[in-house]
């Protein structure tokens, strides 16, 4: 094993008028040591689509997740697909990307738009070995993985955006391929990218796609550890032992709590110097510690960071309001979701007597809660979670 790890992000843009996307993209992990993704574009749009491509990645992610080869995976949806008597085409088309202990990746692709392979932020020709499987032809590549690779897998929605509308003849891959190292240096997360993929085609489409249309990104990176201390310990006398553990974890350190800052000052011997500017509103301001990389309130800031995960995981519409920002919620987004890979929290379970006021709509078990919400959207992303209770 290696210190390599995948971030993973995908988005879709619906065919105008439809309720339903005829894109899916399914995600497993069939062990600690393998990630298997399935991109499927049902032919057409709306339910039918949405069904096939549905069944699609289904069948293909729940027989590897059995232990099944890719070859046996392949050949049975390949065999099993039929061809649309009218249009000569494949009623769901399929890319699998299928990581193997972050040091190698094995590509699948069935009939959707080569994926594209960014490496040293420029387009890499991977080699491709051509199969024919039930009298479909299906390409196949094993490539070893380095840092920084970005692999773009995207249903043919994408190179189609544009037709008789911004081009003739479509977005042509090789404006894609431009378009992408144009961003592949800034370092943008895999969800990130896809967005920014997903929204140039719906300008393109003038907001109104002619077809469904996803992207699903995989970045290769090194793992970053980080690191949340949230609440004191429900014994006081446990106070020196969280703090040691947290502080003697490799990464950075997020404190988030009035309280909790204050024992993590007395611990290290540093002033806590807090801050009265509020960046934003409705978040309260940072402070902070020598040695510590963040400093933030807790309940309040922590909820905003879950509205902000929440919505990173759908429509990512927040993105630009909390990687600009520099309130406590923006900061700690910005340090979850884009720089993070393991996150260890620690929590307390001490109960704020201020928190005890029934006017108050804060009580323990909403604080307890946070920390479930926001370790269950982190693990969505793809994030390593450990959480330690005291």
């Amino acid at each position: 094993m290696n210190d390599l790890c995948a971030d993973i992000g995908y988005k879709s843009i619906n065919h105008y008028g439809e309720q339903l996307c005829g894109d899916h993209v399914d995600i497993v992990e069939p062990n600690d040591h393998s990630t298997v993704i399935v991109l499927s574009d049902g032919l057409g749009s709306g339910v039918k689509a949405s069904i096939l491509s549905t069944l699609t990645s289904k069948i293909i992610s729940t027989m590897l997740a059995e232990g099944l080869s890719l070859e046996e995976c392949v050949s049975t949806i390949a065999l099993t697909l039929p061809v649309c008597s009218v249009r000569g085409v494949a009623y769901s088309t399929f890319t699998i990307i299928h990581l193997k202990n972050n040091e190698t990746a094995e590509i699948i692709q069935y009939d959707n738009p080569e994926v594209i392979l960014l490496r040293n932020d420029m387009n890499y020709d991977y080699p491709k070995t051509e199969m024919n499987i039930g009298g479909k032809r299906i390409l196949r590549s094993v490539i070893d993985l380095q840092e920084n690779d970005i692999f773009i897998a995207m249903s043919d929605g994408c190179p189609h955006a544009g037709i008789g509308t911004a081009f003739n003849f479509g977005w042509k891959r090789a404006d894609i391929i431009s378009f992408l190292e144009m961003l592949s240096p800034v370092g943008y997360t895999a969800k990130t990218l896809s967005t920014m993929l997903l929204d140039e085609c719906d300008k393109l489409y003038n907001a109104k796609p002619g077809d469904d249309a996803t992207a699903c990104v995989v970045r290769i990176r090194k793992r970053e550890p980080m690191n949340i201390l949230f609440g004191p310990p429900s014994n006081r006398d446990d106070a020196d032992r969280m703090m040691s553990l947290f502080f003697s974890k490799e990464g950075k350190h997020i404190i988030c709590g009035g309280t909790t800052s204050s024992i993590a000052a007395k611990y290290l011997g540093k002033p806590l110097k807090a801050s009265l500017n509020f960046e934003q509103a409705d978040v309260p301001p940072i402070a902070e510690i020598e040695g510590v990389d963040l400093v933030t309130e807790g309940v309040i800031t922590m909820n905003k960071v879950i509205e902000y995960a929440k919505d990173y995981l759908g429509e990512n519409k927040y993105h630009e309001h909390w990687s600009l920002k520099k309130d406590g919620a923006s900061l700690i987004s910005r340090l979850l979701f884009e720089e993070a890979t393991d996150i260890n929290f620690y929590v307390g379970r001490a109960i704020n007597p201020a928190h005890q006021n029934p006017d108050l709509p804060i009580n323990f078990s909403i604080k307890m809660n946070l920390v479930d919400e926001l370790s269950k959207s982190l693990k969505e992303m793809g994030k390593t979670i450990k959480v330690s209770y005291f």
